[in-house]
């Protein structure tokens, strides 16, 4: 590879890195052709970025990205290194774990995720259970809204309550009423038997 080349390279690995919140560094080796294919494939479909590099040039790329220190993931830059830029932040372990179903790679290298180092195969699961953003907002929602969901039933079931008090009062009212009315007819009536019996 020319010096031009390799210049080339670097600035399109950095292209990638620049504003990446999500970068594994995974090992492909072992995948035949066919098997490469299909895992890029599906990486596509899940929004996945990925590009195999040389480990002395993504290194070297790594190092010109401002505000970010990678040193971490160096270490791990041996063999065959695939680099995968995504979103959602459990999205490549996801995709690791599922194709490694089938086969015995890739295997993750290293990763930077909201804003933490793994480093090892041995990081998969945890990374594979991180929650993304929208799960996590979800979550904060769900959690939100069950308090003031159980306020509302409150305060419907109470209200509701007290109409069916009110509405029982007039027709206790109601039925008071005609026994005071007979009472005021059975008066005059007393009354009037009282001079006949004189």
């Amino acid at each position: 590879m020319t010096k031009e080349n390799k210049v080339v390279a670097i600035q399109e690995i950095k292209d990638l890195l620049q504003d990446a919140k999500v970068v594994y560094v995974a090992d492909l080796e072992g995948l035949n052709a066919g098997k490469s294919s299909e895992f890029r494939r599906a990486a596509f479909k899940n929004n996945i970025k990925v590009k195999v590099v040389k480990n002395t040039l993504l290194q070297k790329a790594m190092e010109q990205i401002d505000g970010v220190d990678f040193s971490e993931m160096y270490q791990s830059f041996k063999g065959n290194s695939a680099l995968m830029i995504a979103e959602t932040a459990n999205a490549p372990a996801k995709l690791i774990k599922d194709f490694r179903k089938k086969e015995e790679k890739p295997a993750l290298k290293s990763a930077f995720v909201q804003e933490t180092f793994y480093v090892g195969d041995e990081n998969l699961e945890s990374l594979a259970n991180i929650k993304s953003k929208e799960e996590m907002l979800g979550e904060i929602i769900g959690l939100l809204q069950s308090p003031i969901q159980r306020l509302v039933s409150a305060l419907q079931n109470k209200s509701e309550g007290a109409e069916a008090k009110t509405e029982e009062a007039p027709v206790a009212e109601d039925v008071a009423a005609p026994a005071k009315e007979a009472k005021v007819e059975e008066t005059p009536a007393a009354e009037g038997e009282a001079p006949a019996a004189e």
